[in-house]
């Protein structure tokens, strides 16, 4: 399985609104791209940051669907322009997790 762990630093005082966002709309818009995503998740140390995973069977499976999201236009006019102002700095390690790993509980439900 292939992981994306993304880091969001948010302009000040954007979390809240960032989140919402997030939950209410973007979510589900990724999901529906057929992305599994796990978050999004408040850093406990800063008020600005979050962090949220996507999870992907496979290199290829990843770069197909990244593809076709943001080129498509729900990523250009329905998230794009409302998300895009309240992140500061993002960045993303992509992993891939070994043999042993057994997956996220209740990955069916988020």
């Amino acid at each position: 399985m292939i992981l994306e762990m993304r880091r969001y630093t948010l302009n000040p005082g954007q979390r809240e609104a960032f989140i919402r966002f997030f939950e209410e709309v973007n979510r589900t818009a990724l999901r529906e791209a057929g992305m599994l995503v796990f978050g999004p998740m408040r850093d406990l140390e800063d008020p600005n940051k979050v962090h949220w995973m996507r999870a992907f069977e496979s290199l290829e499976q990843r770069e197909t669907i990244k593809q076709a999201f943001y080129d498509g236009p729900v990523w250009t006019q329905e998230v794009e322009p409302l998300v895009m102002p309240l992140i500061a700095h993002y960045e993303a390690s992509v992993v891939e997790t070994t043999e042993g790993f057994e997956g996220f509980a209740g990955t069916a439900t988020l």
